[in-house]
């Protein structure tokens, strides 16, 4: 790392062009390419699949995106000649877009039921030649204008559907404006300096932009979902400003001892630089870890997401050198500068909040940490009424047209309407197109449904669809019985005696399915996250006692976290007045997701927290010593990260987007919690109630572990530290094979992985 330090340095410029023309060359071959992201989240093998590429293969026409015009009036009916003429001009203009092979107009023959029982809301069918994926914004935004252009004070007009929701104005880039904005503000606070300001940022920013374009091309060459791109801004920007802010921090004490800006930057990357790499190798490894699901919907998410924090740590560790040489002293306020050339380097000793909050976690952590785990027990509670689910259009914030569509929708036709479920089915022979035939009516005196259509056959005769509407919503549990009900009671017994095998699709059932396949291996998953981060720790601190407590930790911050957002997003606390939308179900990959995530970003804290103590642990064999010096020096680093990742992710429910912010609230609960709470409060308490029990191991344990160094030894620049003051004890020289401990001057406290 240190190598690496150097040639950054002392190519300073080059490295910076380096970076802005891999960026310039993927947005222009990016811009050139386009997106290809999928909406599509099916799981393979599923029944739900099974439907669903059936009817692509035997009805193409019915595959295509399906959007609709919904109208209502107030005063007199849809069918008022005024109404009826305006309307059949928008329909007849609506033929006419691009993509658009058909209309179903509710004034034509066989449109009655396209007309509320009250004649106060009608709804027409437009029908697409390609799915939702491969219909431009520029089309779906043709079809909007040209219906919105005929509303009047006396009628309302909206729409609905998958192409007509990727219209909706989306504030992606106001949430990333404002994240990096608040950022901006606490480092400025935090450094003085508006120069070691701007480095985090446009670092963040590089890294983050290259990861972007990136991502766009990787939607070329695997499935890659619609939301993985702002995912992977949400985390780079996360993460890469933290990281940043870590290697500055370093830097600055660097330059504050009285190294040169060469030499502190040589050192911040050797060490502090050294932990960023092991840090966003431990999230990409979490990230990475969904492959275990075998979805490959989350595998282009995975990669993605994993790309984003790779990048970000390149960036930090060539690109934010190379910003520190072009700088050079202006990482120090002028104050800080003009006290360092008047009284020299001063010694930084742990002082104000930090230090007296480690005292009073030292005198009361009994208490303390009672206190602590109960706010983390009382938040968790909402996760046990966690429901997986469909969330759908109905969710939308109120005034968006596709939400007042899906309500227009369920008051005229009832709310089965919006999520209708597909039976698709083979029958190669008479008896099972008898019994297909047959089918219909069995449905329509079954428990859940509210209307069935008759058995429509493809060219060949050998497949048949029948739509079944529910009279519940597509996110409600009612349907979701309805589905078990038809796959486990109802569809056997027309099964049986033939060779007709029906299967059951449409959008509550293909996310019941993925759900399932979800939750069915969430413990393999999580379990192989944890233990991974358990083992590197044990590594690393050489210990039994630190991985455990993490892993618990690890499951605490992940359930409260879950709490959050299944309070606001499920349970509906704030969520509509937040701009959030209407309550419903959580997206099935959301926890997958999530873990993957939190896991990388508690291992960060875990280390920079317990590095230090161990350091101190390893000098004094004092654990009451040891746990109050780490937090109190670890503890403002600590929280002046997580305040500037909670900005970023929060800023991200601005977005317009429910399942990034479902992402955003999730992420930085779990921050706010990880730090403020279990880093700062509960895990000193139980490391000062566990005592040395902390760092015991076996001793053949001991003796057969490898030896995993996180941060290195430190730059061999760095000048001796004067003696400690008379009467104070002189420590140790550290153990040259410590795992966390920088070799170097003896006596020298203060410069672990934690003390950046």
């Amino acid at each position: 790392m240190a190598a690496l330090a150097r040639w950054c340095l002392n190519r300073r410029i080059t490295v910076v062009i380096m970076w802005l023309a891999v960026l310039c060359g993927l947005t222009a071959a990016a811009t050139a390419a386009g997106s290809a992201y999928s909406k599509t989240y099916e799981a393979p093998g599923t029944e739900s699949g099974h439907a669903a590429t059936l009817l692509r293969e035997a009805f193409p026409g019915q595959a295509g995106d399906t959007d609709t015009i919904v109208w209502h009036t107030d005063k007199g009916t849809v069918r008022a000649a005024a109404v009826e003429q305006t309307m059949n001009k928008v329909l007849d203009e609506a033929r006419t877009l691009p993509g658009v092979i058909s209309v179903d107009s509710p004034y034509g023959t066989s449109g009655a039921a396209q007309i509320s029982h009250d004649g106060h809301i009608a709804y027409a069918s437009v029908n697409y030649a390609a799915d939702a994926e491969n219909i431009s914004p520029g089309q779906a935004q043709a079809l909007v204008d040209t219906a919105k252009a005929a509303e009047s004070p006396g009628l309302q007009i909206e729409l609905g559907g998958q192409a007509v929701g990727s219209t909706e104005g989306s504030s992606a880039h106001l949430s990333e404006i404002i994240g990096v904005a608040v950022a901006a503000v606490v480092l400025l606070l935090a450094f003085g300096s508006f120069a070691a300001m701007l480095l985090p940022i446009a670092t963040a920013l590089v890294g983050c932009g290259t990861a972007y374009m990136g991502t766009v091309l990787l939607g070329h060459g695997m499935t890659v979902a619609d939301f993985a791109p702002m995912l992977g801004m949400l985390i780079g920007l996360g993460v890469g400003i933290d990281y940043a802010l870590f290697i500055v921090t370093r830097h600055r004490r660097g330059l504050k001892r009285g190294l040169t800006v060469a030499q502190a930057a040589e050192e911040a990357v050797a060490t502090t630089g050294r932990a960023v790499v092991f840090a966003g190798g431990t999230v990409c490894t979490a990230l990475l870890g969904m492959f275990i699901l075998r979805l490959s919907f989350l595998n282009g998410v995975a990669v993605a997401s994993a790309l984003t924090v790779l990048l970000t740590v390149a960036a930090s560790i060539t690109l934010l050198p190379s910003l520190l040489g072009l700088i050079g002293m202006r990482a120090l306020s002028r104050r800080e500068r003009r006290v360092l050339n008047e009284h020299g380097p001063q010694p930084e000793m742990p002082a104000g909040l930090s230090a007296r909050w480690s005292a009073f976690v030292e005198r009361h952590p009994k208490l303390l940490g009672g206190l602590a785990a109960v706010v983390m027990a009382v938040l968790a509670l909402p996760t046990f009424t966690l429901h997986l689910g469909t969330s759908d259009q109905g969710n939308g914030p109120a005034s968006s047209t596709t939400r007042q569509a899906y309500d227009l929708l369920a008051q005229g036709f009832g709310p089965g309407t919006n999520g209708p479920l597909t039976l698709v089915g083979t029958a190669d022979s008479a008896s099972a197109r008898v019994a297909l035939d047959a089918l219909p009516k069995t449905l329509e005196h079954t428990a859940g449904v509210a209307s069935v259509s008759p058995a429509a056959f493809d060219h060949a005769g050998t497949t048949g669809l029948i739509t079944v509407v529910p009279d519940s919503s597509p996110q409600s549990h009612a349907t979701s019985a309805l589905v078990d009900r038809l796959r486990h009671e109802v569809l056997p017994l027309a099964e049986h005696g033939t060779n007709l095998k029906m299967y059951v699709g449409g959008t509550t059932a293909s996310y019941d399915d993925f759900a399932h396949v979800i939750i069915g291996k969430l413990p393999l998953f999580v379990g192989s996250v944890v233990g991974l981060g358990c083992l590197l720790l044990l590594f690393a601190f050489r210990s039994l006692g630190i991985p455990l407590k993490a892993a618990v930790m690890n499951v605490a911050a992940v359930g409260a976290s879950f709490g959050v957002v299944t309070a606001i997003f499920q349970w509906g606390w704030g969520s509509e007045w937040l701009g959030l939308g209407r309550a419903g179900p959580i997206e099935p990959f959301l926890p997958v997701i999530m873990v993957s995530v939190l896991f990388g970003l508690s291992m960060d804290y875990q280390v920079f927290l317990v590095s230090r103590m161990y350091e101190e642990w390893r000098e004094t064999r004092d654990n009451r010593r040891s746990v109050r010096v780490g937090l109190a020096e670890t503890s403002r680093v600590i929280n002046s990260a997580a305040v500037i990742m909670i900005a970023v992710f929060l800023a991200f429910v601005l977005s317009g987007d429910r399942v990034i912010s479902m992402f955003g609230i999730g992420l930085a609960a779990a921050v706010a919690l990880d730090a403020f709470v279990l880093r700062t409060l509960l895990v000193p308490a139980l490391m000062h109630l566990l005592g040395a029990a902390n760092w015991w191991l076996p001793a053949w344990l001991e003796r057969r572990l490898p030896r995993l160094s996180i941060e290195g030894c430190r730059s061999r620049a760095v000048p001796p530290v004067p003696a400690p003051a008379s009467g104070e004890p002189v420590p140790p020289a550290p153990d040259q094979h410590s795992s966390v401990e920088a070799a170097g001057t003896p006596g020298r406290r203060a410069e672990s992985l934690s003390d950046l």
